[in-house]
Formats: C-alpha cells, sequence, structure tokens
C-alpha cells in the first residue's frame, strides 16, 4: 500500500503479512477493485472497511491510525461507574432489567415515570399520634 504522505492511509501493508490482493478479499468480503482503490490512494477507506482490513490482517484499529511506536495511550478516559455490590437491591434491578425485551423496558419505563410523578403530586402522608 502506498504510505507516503501524512494524507494517505496509514496502516501495514498486507503483503508484509504475505496476503495477496486476493487472499484480502476473501477475508474482507471487499472487492479487488476497492482494495486496490484503497492501496494505490485513490480511495479513503470508509471505518468499517478499515475494520474489515483491521480483522482480516489480525490486527487492532489503531496502527490504521497512529505512525508513532507501540500502543498510544488514549487522551481522554471514561470514567468507570462503580458496580453496585452484589446482592443489593440495584443489583438485581440491573441484572432483571436487562433481561427484559426492549419493548418491554420501555413500557417499565414509562410505568416508573408515571409512579414518581404520582408520587411527587401526593402530599406527605401524616404520622400517626
Amino acid at each position: 500500500m502506498r504510505w507516503t504522505s501524512a494524507t494517505d492511509f496509514r496502516g501495514p501493508h498486507p503483503r508484509a503479512k504475505g496476503f495477496s490482493q486476493g487472499d484480502v478479499e476473501k477475508r474482507t468480503g471487499l472487492l479487488r477493485c476497492h482494495i486496490s482503490r484503497v492501496e494505490n490512494g485513490y480511495t479513503i477507506p470508509s471505518l468499517a472497511t478499515l475494520e474489515k482490513l483491521a480483522r482480516a490482517l489480525d490486527l487492532e484499529l489503531y496502527p490504521f491510525f497512529f505512525a508513532g511506536q507501540g500502543k498510544p495511550e488514549a487522551p481522554w478516559a471514561a470514567p468507570k461507574t462503580p458496580k453496585p455490590p452484589r446482592g443489593s437491591e440495584k443489583a438485581e434491578v440491573l441484572t432483571v432489567f436487562a433481561k427484559i425485551s426492549k419493548p418491554n423496558r420501555r413500557l417499565l419505563l414509562e410505568m416508573v415515570r408515571k409512579m414518581v410523578t404520582t408520587e411527587r403530586r401526593r402530599p406527605a402522608a401524616k404520622a400517626k399520634k
């Protein structure tokens, strides 16, 4: 593949791994003419194409975008939300909720929303003496 300038598609060349265009075609499902156009710099590959090429070459996706040595560090990392402790009501609700079908989840969420709005409207119960 032609990786001569910063604007060219970066990534490991399939020939370096011993794959011909025909091999890459079979492994990715992409047409050989499309593979050739990407290799020769006539087409900028989509992310889906890059994913197929990465899978075919047994690579991760980052080498197509990262020119440095080693694996790049993520400049940002999504904060990990702590899981509720096992056996807690919250964990049980999340476990059951994950097993419900999408239409039923929507229905359940709507019911919970109505319950919350009803609770907000209802005056606080007076304590009995």
